[in-house]
């Protein structure tokens, strides 16, 4: 099986093994509240699970290290092994027995094998023969995550027979060479030579006749080009009456008549004749190094290929199906937290109105107030989702790392309370980064409110920065680019987490505390908001031993890059002036919020519903110094277009996109023009009239 399979395979197996784990600790949990859905669930993906585990044709097991006589981690054990383990192994009923049990005299070279991939991370791909039973292996091992579980899977199959052919080759070829002008001389010796191996060879000369092929080989190009094939006959005659596979097959033998060796997988024949081959081209020399010709070793691999195609149907729907419910899983926990959050909108604007009809006209505010803030948490859980799925708008800015923690310190030490001590570690380098400054403070913050909820008694939360300078081998640890990185972490002495727990640390909505005091996409949202500036979050945690969480963000080295300050929020009074902003929403109450902003600064403002009505009036000489459209309208012209065919007209043409979709939605590459911005709404009106004020000023 080729590596990129093995690598998709190994991807679902691991993914089904941790729902599988994930599933059956929230039933441990809930053990006696009858959760009949999750017993349903865990069913379903342990069905899945043995389904593939079983149906796979390569051997696969798992194994599980422990400190044995020997030393630290000095064996493994079996702990699940599917039947095709005995198939390509020869050993069979290996669940429940170590290594050195199995294999005493050759332990200490797997073991050093796969405890590499068990300390790295690192998957690894290579032959090695099992020589209790004399089977050459190919193997691909993997650790299966957390690294606490101190597990490897292992794919494999048996290769002993391709080892032996090849090993034949190379003796046959040695033996050709000896005796190739004594063979070319006297043709029945070479005949006799192929007619020897059991695979099928041909051997050809440089003008494309065959100077010898065996039984197997011939009998296989009679059924697929239905020619009779004999030594001096000339391939390409033979092969014309197919022209899409003489073509093929012909492109192949003149790669080996110029010396090439190589393998190739190709397919011939039509209908019922159609076959998958493995093909094995060498060039043929004399004693002298001269070039004479070529032979080929061919291997029928249809069954194989037809179980690959079989294998990756499976898996597609195995795809799918997580899919689904990973959908099921987000839109159930969206579901429920709108609609309460829409419940208490609802409620507090329905009895301000009970209240006017009363008269009451006091009492409305604190509903009000309860309105306004039920919207801010709508907009926050709408700005976690996008930041969870990295498509959350981000102004990123020069800034000094050190010094927004240094800054953030007062408010963290407010807010995880006097029983918590906070310790901060700061590296001397230089630790600059070009990054959402407001996004990095709010991942901090939530970090520390994190480790202070695991520390209900007190305790101790370390935050530390440090270059990372990451080379090939440690970026393709961490899933990162080579390259310069900072690291912000946040570590605490707390309760910690348990695997099952740690391996959901980043799915949306998922908390292990009480209701109403967590919404379960803190964590996810830093991981979205950090992987969109380019980085990574990793996260290590044992039971009773605490957290740390590391944040790897892109480094900036440049000295001569300057700070960004933030722009100061108050805005003064304008008086009115000759100025004029268009506004294009297909929104009416926008239009009108938008509107009553765009009159408070003094602006005049020409008002459209779509963006063919407001290309017609600049087209007719509309004097505009700000555009302010939304990004999705109806009617054939969205905003993007609009501005495109704006700016034809008015070039340099200021323009603030208000819009509900993210900055990539809008920019595509998410890089600004000077003379563009954007607005993610919901935003707050005299956030509006701040950056229009930026804009125009």
């Amino acid at each position: 099986m080729p590596s990129s399979e093995l690598q998709s395979l190994r991807q679902q197996l691991e993914q089904l093994q941790q729902q599988n784990n994930l599933l059956t600790a929230r039933l441990a949990e809930r053990k006696g509240a009858g959760p009949a859905p999750d017993q349903q669930a865990l069913a379903d993906t342990q069905q899945r699970y043995r389904f593939l585990f079983e149906a796979m044709d390569e051997g696969f097991c798992i194994i599980e290290f422990f400190d044995g006589p020997h030393g630290p981690l000095s064996d493994y054990v079996h702990i699940e092994a599917n039947a095709a383990y005995a198939k390509h192994a020869g050993i069979e009923n290996v669940v429940g027995q170590t290594l050195r049990q199995l294999v005493p005299d050759e332990a200490d070279g797997w073991l050093a094998r796969y405890g590499m991939v068990l300390r790295s991370g690192t998957p690894i791909r290579f032959e090695q023969e099992l020589v209790v039973t004399g089977r050459h292996l190919d193997i691909c091992a993997f650790r299966l995550e957390p690294a606490s579980r101190k597990q490897v899977a292992v794919l494999f199959q048996d290769v002993t027979a391709r080892k032996r052919a090849e090993s034949g080759l190379k003796r046959l070829n040695q033996e050709l060479e000896l005796r190739v002008a004594q063979a070319l001389a006297e043709r029945k010796i070479l005949t006799d030579v192929v007619e020897a191996t059991l695979a099928q060879i041909q051997v050809v000369d440089l003008d494309i006749r065959w100077l010898a092929i065996n039984r197997a080989a011939r009998d296989e190009f009679q059924r697929i080009f239905e020619q009779v094939p004999s030594v001096g006959d000339s391939l390409p005659t033979l092969m014309a009456s197919r022209a899409e596979d003489c073509a093929r097959g012909l492109q192949l033998w003149h790669r080996a008549l110029k010396g090439e060796a190589f393998v190739e997988v190709a397919e011939f024949g039509e209908g019922e004749q159609h076959r998958h081959y493995e093909l094995r081209f060498s060039p043929l020399h004399d004693s002298n190094g001269q070039l004479i010709g070529a032979y080929l070793f061919a291997y029928d691999i249809s069954e194989r290929v037809r179980e690959q195609k079989r294998l990756r149907k499976t898996e597609e729907a195995l795809r799918q199906a997580q899919k689904m419910e990973a959908v099921g899983q987000l839109t159930g926990g969206i579901a429920h937290d709108f609609n309460n959050l829409l419940t208490g909108i609802s409620g507090s604007l329905e009895l301000s109105r009970n209240l006017l009809g009363r008269g009451r006209h006091e009492q409305i505010a604190p509903y009000l107030r309860t309105a306004q803030d039920v919207c801010n948490r709508a907009a926050s859980l709408v700005h976690r989702l996008l930041a969870f799925s990295r498509r959350q708008t981000l102004e990123p800015r020069t800034i000094d790392v050190n010094r927004l923690v240094g800054g953030m310190l007062e408010l963290i030490r407010r807010s995880v309370g006097p029983h918590i001590d906070i310790e901060v570690f700061t590296t001397s380098a230089s630790c600059r980064a070009n990054i959402d400054a407001s996004q990095l403070e709010n991942a901090l913050l939530n970090l520390c409110i994190n480790a202070r909820d695991a520390m209900p008694d007190g305790g101790r939360i370390s935050i530390e920065t440090r270059h990372l300078p990451a080379d090939e081998q440690v970026a393709a640890h961490l899933d990162l680019k080579p390259g310069d990185y900072l690291a912000l972490s946040v570590s605490d002495n707390g309760s910690g987490m348990p695997p099952q727990v740690l391996a959901r640390a980043f799915d949306p909505f998922f908390t292990t505390k009480p209701v109403g005091h967590g919404t379960g996409l803190g964590l996810s949202m830093v991981y979205g908001f950090v992987r969109q500036s380019g980085g990574q979050v990793r996260v290590y945690s044992e039971p009773g031993q605490g957290t740390s969480v590391h944040l790897y963000l892109p480094r900036l080295d440049s000295a001569s890059l300057p700070l960004s300050e933030p722009k100061p929020t108050a805005r003064p009074l304008r008086e009115l002036r000759d100025m004029t902003v268009m506004l294009v929403d297909d929104e009416a109450t926008i239009r009108m919020l938008v509107g009553e902003v765009l009159n408070d600064l003094g602006y005049a403002k020409l008002e459209f519903a779509d963006g063919h009505s407001a290309l017609a009036a600049l087209q007719n000489g509309a004097s505009v110094d700000l555009l302010i459209s939304d990004v999705g309208m109806p009617g054939g012209m969205n905003g993007q277009q609009l501005v495109a065919a704006a700016r034809q007209l008015r070039p340099g043409l200021k323009v603030l996109f208000i819009t509900g979709y993210a900055e990539q939605a809008v920019l595509g590459t998410g890089v600004f023009e000077p003379t563009t911005r954007v607005l993610t709404k919901p935003f707050s009106l005299d956030t509006l009239a701040q950056r229009i004020e930026e804009m125009i000023g």
